[in-house]
Parts: C-alpha cells; structure tokens; sequence
C-alpha cells in the first residue's frame, strides 16, 4: 500500500479522534517577510519543515515554531496565530518570539556550534560555551510554555522536531503529563565516545527520554542513542524491544526513514510551467544538452560540497575530452552565516569554484556554475530534470531529501543519482551510485560512469529508485509514528 496525504487523513481520525495534534520545531514552514511590492511569503530551505509540512495539512492541527520573519507578527492575531497555507489553509501556525541575544546563544550558538558538529561526523570542533547552554535552556523552556498553554487540559500528541528542542519533550511532560510524545532526531546521533565530551550530555538525554517514543532515520543511530544512555545514566535498556527504562518510564527507541511527497513533486515537475522553466534555465546559463551535473545544498560543511568540488577538477584531469563540453550547476543555499565555522566554509567554496574555473576556462564557457542564492521549488525541478546526475557528497547526514526530491522530479527517468555512503538515503536507495565523497579520483570515476552509463541502465535504476521513493514516502513516515503513538493512546 502506498500512503497518501487521504490516507493519512483517515489514519489520524481513527488513531486520535478527539485529541489535538501539536508538531513542534524550531524552524517554521511558512515565513512572512517585507518586500517591494508589501508582504511576501517564503518557504525555508529546510528538509524537515518541507517533509512535515503536508503532514500537517493532512492533520489539521497546530504547528508551534519560532516565528523568524520581519513580517510574521504583522500577519499574525493576539494568540500569535495564523492559519496557513497561505492559499488553501489547513492548519494554524503558531509563533514563538525570540529576542536576538536568545536567537544567538540558542540557535547559532548551542544548537550549531555545540550540538550540530557534535552528532556530524565531519571533523569541526564543538564549541561549548555555558551561555549559550543556558540560553538554550530557556528557550526549550519558553517553547514548553506555548505548547502548555495551547494544549491546557486536553489530551494530546505532541511531535517533536530536531536537535533544537531535545530539552522540551521532559519539560512539557511536567507541565501536560497527560500528553502523548514523540520526538524525532533529524540528524545522526553519534556514538558514546563522541557524545561524552558534551559537558550537559547527562540533562539533554534526560530531555530526550521525557519522550514516549524517540524517532532516528536508521537503526544504526537508534542503537548509537541506546550505548550512549547505558554508558551515562542508571537506566535499563532493552536492546531486543529497542527501548529504553528510566525513572520508572519507557521509552520506546523506533527507526523511521523519512521520505518526501513523492506525487507532489512528480506531478509539479511534469507541468508547463517547469517545462518552460527548463528552456529559460538552459539559455541563460548556457547548459549543455547532455552533460550536466547538480549539486543542491544549504552552505553547510556537513554536505562535502569543496569534496564535491575536487571530484569535478579531478573529472576534468582524468577525462579532458569533457572541458568545454560539460557542467556542473551547484546550489548553494546561504545557511547559519553568524557561525563562524559557515563564514569560513563560503570562503572555501567560492575559491573553489574561481580556481578550478580559472584553470579549465576556455573563451566564455567555464565547467562550474554556482548559484549562491534560494530558489523556489519550481525552479529546482526543472533543474533536477535538466540534469543527467545528482551529486550528493555529504561528509554525514541523518537522511538526505535532495536525493530524494531528485528521483521524484525524474519524471523521464534519465537521470543518475550519484549519493554518498555517508546518508542514511544510502541505506534505501541501492539503485545509486554509491560513492565515498573523500575519495575524490573514484567519485570523478562515478560522475564518467553517470555520463556514459547506457540508457537502458540508467531507466531501469531510476524506476527502482522512483518505486522505494513512492512506496517510502513522507506519508508512510508520518503514518508509521502516528500509529505507534495511537497504540500508546
């Protein structure tokens, strides 16, 4: 059976009936901003909001986020509501304010200088600062009391996003014990040997374990959550049921793949208007017909896009007869600019670009061709349908949806994914070619093998890969929690 967003509709009304249903992230789906021409809305560059986001107007229910627009308290009521999609709404947004000094030390600060580099292999030193721990700690608790105050009474369920809010599933079983959690990791969880050096790894698995069932994409990083709970509290797991004892309660410790709105996608890509967007696409940049590559990322050093870059140079050495008749569009989505660590990285990748461009630049044609900006999904799909390969080089990654919006926008089934062992896509999509992004001259191999793979080939993965995106959709994972959590109802 594949879910659908009817499906998942009549899942929740049978598995929930009266309760209210509350998801919870730091990021929100929908921010309001001021434009020349009055107030516009955007959709952030964020897997998970985009992945939540149609669970939510399956549910109907309310989604609780902090409200990072300039924009987003003028369109909102008293309660600091509004009611969202814009166009057809089918839930209520709800905003938290933070203060600047709490953005900073809370999100720039604990979240990603500490937490982020913490559970990413990716070789950056976590910094720890105490501030920015205590700040993040207020903030968990100022989203604890938006939730409690939505909730009051009632009986609920309530979902949980991400490393930003591993305090808040403790804190809100004190204030609403009556509530039913589940929390969700979107990132790895490392093992217990990286996970020690967190001075406050005690408090935030205790955060963590206020949950009724805790979500990982892989059972690798559910089984890397257990060791590190045996190593750092009394408490008892149970590695058979995949759940962990403490202080008198379980928690039960579940893998969860989540995927994308597969027919969504496939259907907006197939329409005119991306098809018209591809013909633009390719004149103003000078795309060539054949030979194109995509890389789509935020700027962030966990995506391995200056690996990714060295692999392109190292194509260009090894398979000379490509220069002037190839090129690699990259996406680089500005991400987190305040953290030093993000500065530094946009440095690296615009030297980068210059020098392997300068060196293979022949009259006007250059190999690389970097766009440093957001671009609406629209134009995303007629680039992934422009492409003959998608290279996802990430050093680590919880899942990886790029790798999954590119197979479902494939609507002509002529395109490679190339995916880096290192995501947990790598773990569902066997069709790819599977590449080490450290390993510069075998990813240049992948990419020639991408170009000259037979078209037979290339249909038959790209169908297997469109069957397991399809079937393992975002609908499958919403409805695979909800239904564990309507057994603990």
């Amino acid at each position: 059976m594949v879910h659908t967003s009817s499906s998942l509709r009549r899942l929740i009304r049978r598995s929930w009936r009266d309760r209210l249903f509350v998801a919870v992230s730091n990021r929100e789906p929908y921010i309001h901003t001021y434009g020349e021409s009055g107030i516009r809305v955007m959709r952030p560059a964020s897997g998970m909001a985009l992945a939540v986001d149609p669970v939510m107007q399956a549910s109907g229910g309310l989604w609780v986020a902090h409200g990072s627009g300039d924009a987003d308290a003028e369109v909102t009521d008293a309660n600091a509501h509004v009611r969202v999609p814009p166009n057809r709404p089918a839930y209520t947004l709800k905003r938290v304010w933070l203060t600047k000094q709490q953005e900073e030390g809370y999100y720039y600060g604990f979240s990603n200088a500490a937490l982020w580099p913490l559970c990413h292999i990716a070789y950056r030193r976590p910094v720890f600062d105490e501030s920015q721990w205590q700040t993040y700690r207020e903030v968990n608790e100022l989203f604890a009391a938006s939730v409690a105050e939505e909730i009051g009474n009632r009986s609920a369920f309530v979902f949980i996003q991400d490393y930003h809010l591993a305090l808040l599933p403790r804190l809100l079983k004190q204030r609403c014990p009556q509530t039913i959690i589940a929390h969700f990791w979107h990132i790895p969880w490392p093992n217990p040997e990286v996970f020690r050096i967190c001075p406050w790894k005690a408090e935030l698995l205790d955060g963590l374990l206020g949950s009724d069932i805790l979500g990982f994409h892989i059972r690798y990083h559910c089984n890397n959550f257990i060791d590190t709970v045996d190593r750092e509290l009394e408490a008892r797991p149970e590695r058979e049921m995949t759940a962990i004892t403490y202080g008198g309660k379980t928690t039960k410790i579940r893998a969860f793949p989540i995927g994308v709105d597969f027919e969504a996608i496939a259907w907006a890509a197939a329409r005119r208007p991306v098809t018209l967007l591809m013909k633009q696409l390719r004149e103003q940049y000078r795309l060539p017909e054949h030979n194109l590559g995509i890389g789509i990322d935020r700027l962030d050093y966990t995506k391995g896009i200056p690996e990714r870059l060295r692999a392109i140079d190292r194509f260009l050495e090894l398979y000379p007869d490509y220069i002037g008749n190839f090129a690699f569009l990259q996406v680089g989505v500005p991400s987190r600019i305040h953290v030093e660590e993000y500065r530094r990285l946009s440095d690296e990748v615009d030297e980068a670009v210059e020098q392997i461009n300068w060196k293979y630049r022949v009259g006007a044609w250059v190999p690389i061709i970097y766009i440093r900006q957001h671009l609406d999904p629209p134009v995303l799909y007629a680039l992934y349908r422009l492409a003959r390969f998608c290279l996802v080089s990430s050093l680590h990654d919880g899942m990886n949806l790029v790798a999954k919006e590119f197979v479902a926008a494939n609507v002509e089934e002529d395109g490679v994914l190339l995916l880096s062992q290192f995501t947990g896509a790598a773990r569902q999509l066997r069709d790819a070619l599977i590449i080490n992004p450290y390993a510069a001259d075998a990813v240049a191999r992948c990419i020639y093998q991408a170009l000259t793979m037979e078209g037979r080939e290339v249909r038959s993965r790209m169908r297997r890969l469109r069957e397991s995106v399809r079937e393992h959709n975002v609908f499958k994972w919403a409805a695979d929690i909800i239904q564990k959590l309507g057994k603990l109802a």
